[in-house]
């Protein structure tokens, strides 16, 4: 598949507005990053570059910003091996060993999950993925009925099973990472017990859950809240996390309050929010 692209730089621009320009970006169809000398550089397939997009979303993301861009096609190669290259296993809590394939295995760690990378996110290197990793630790999931929304590699999904749930719905609107959680999902022995799904909100019409695991972005978290609403029953629990401690986690609070859900804890690492709410009303 032929590549593209897209250098970004500015000298005003910091590390959170980079996270957030990255999140929106991801959103439109880019699904590779990588830090440059200049800034950081976003990847998307050539077909699927829209300049359009790429202005609007600028104009609405990145106002406040003085930022630059550059496009460049790029040669054909193998993406997924320069995307391995750079992925390094992690511990969450000294309890759970993140790694790939071509990773020792660690086998003192009490949960080893094995992800290979193919350009989808989930890999547990980003705050968000990592301070939900740790909510799943922490909590009770023996037999509880869980939804892993955006669930990208299946990361989440994958600890849950680990962690006594059954059965589990993993739910992501893109194709790729779909095709990821049907091949981890084998790969660390919980094939029967997660069921991967394609699309959005409107596949959980008609279902209801003990525990909902959403790790995607403010925005689409507040759209999505009143679906997350009929999909719980009460005692149930929603960990929510993609977005940033203040305003955002404010704006949540709010907008969960008004749907019967009562907040109870948060984590922060960098600024990003991770946050437990319970289903009261």
């Amino acid at each position: 598949m032929k590549y593209s692209s897209v250098t970004f730089s500015s000298s005003t621009m910091e590390d959170w507005q980079k996270d957030l320009l990255i999140s929106s970006l991801a959103e439109v169809g880019y699904d590779t990053f990588e830090d440059v000398e200049e800034g950081f550089a976003a990847y998307i397939p050539t077909a699927n570059l829209d300049l359009q997009v790429l202005e609007t979303l600028l104009l609405t993301e990145a106002t406040d910003l003085e930022i630059s861009y550059v496009i460049q096609d790029l040669e054909d190669q193998n993406w997924n091996k320069l995307w391995e290259s750079n992925f390094n296993p992690i511990t969450v809590d000294g309890l759970c060993y993140v790694r790939a394939t071509f990773h020792d295995p660690q086998p003192d760690i009490a949960y080893e999950i094995v992800i290979d990378p193919k350009m989808s996110f989930g890999t547990g290197h980003h705050q968000t993925t990592s301070m939900m990793l740790s909510f799943v630790l922490e909590g009770d999931f023996e037999g509880k009925n869980v939804l892993d929304m955006g669930c990208g590699t299946g990361i989440l999904a994958i600890l849950a099973a680990k962690r006594g749930a059954s059965p589990i719905l993993a739910v992501d609107y893109d194709e790729l990472c779909v095709d990821s959680v049907e091949e981890n999902k084998v790969r660390n022995g919980v094939a029967d017990t997660i069921m991967s799904a394609l699309g959005s909100k409107e596949v959980l019409a008609g279902k209801v859950f003990d525990i909902i695991l959403a790790n995607i972005n403010r925005n689409i978290l507040l759209d999505q809240l009143d679906q997350y609403s009929l999909s719980i029953g009460i005692g149930g629990r929603l960990y929510m996390s993609g977005f940033y401690d203040g305003e955002d986690l404010e704006l949540l609070i709010e907008k969960a309050a008004s749907l019967g859900f009562q907040y109870e804890e948060k984590k922060v690492l960098d600024n990003w929010c991770s946050a437990k709410f319970n289903k009261i009303g």
